[in-house]
């Protein structure tokens, strides 16, 4: 059957307090992931849920089946932008760190990527949403390093 992984990402502010929340099942085994960041957006969180959730998994050459809710992430990987902006440098784009991440694990397994309406429904995404949320609730924050120094820098070291 493969492995099936389910991710939303949440930011209140955007940027402001946010959140990741993941769902993992194989087989019979079911596991859940968050982690909460004092200062983030939506789409990076978005894009770590997905990338951690790939981290997470040990073995190569797996089927693997991810569905998240963000179109951003899914189109940028289903419609290869993300390939094209490494082409170019990821000139001019957001996320860089997360996407140069993402692509390290990118190629470990065989995986699907699915888009799923977000708040509709749908048992697993509901489930990474309240997750993201909880996560992003909690008082000792995690430090978004990359986003936080990026936002104290000029715009021409870009």
């Amino acid at each position: 059957m493969g492995i099936e992984i389910y991710t939303d990402g949440s930011a209140k502010g955007n940027p402001g307090r946010g959140g990741y929340g993941v769902v993992i099942k194989q087989d019979n085994s079911y596991f859940e992931m968050s982690k909460g960041f004092r200062l983030t957006t939506n789409n990076r969180m978005e894009l770590l849920a997905v990338i951690v959730a790939l981290e997470k998994i040990e073995k190569t050459n797996e089927n693997v089946v991810v569905t998240s809710d963000s179109k951003y992430v899914i189109d940028a990987i289903n419609k290869k932008w993300v390939f094209n902006w490494q082409k170019k440098g990821f000139k001019k784009k957001k996320n860089i760190d997360l996407w140069k991440r993402f692509l390290k694990v990118c190629y470990k397994n065989n995986v699907i990527y699915k888009w799923v309406q977000g708040h509709s429904g749908h048992l697993e995404n509901e489930r990474c949403d309240l997750l993201a949320v909880e996560a992003s609730n909690h008082h000792n924050l995690e430090i978004d390093f990359y986003f936080e120094n990026l936002k104290q820098k000029p715009p021409q070291l870009f």
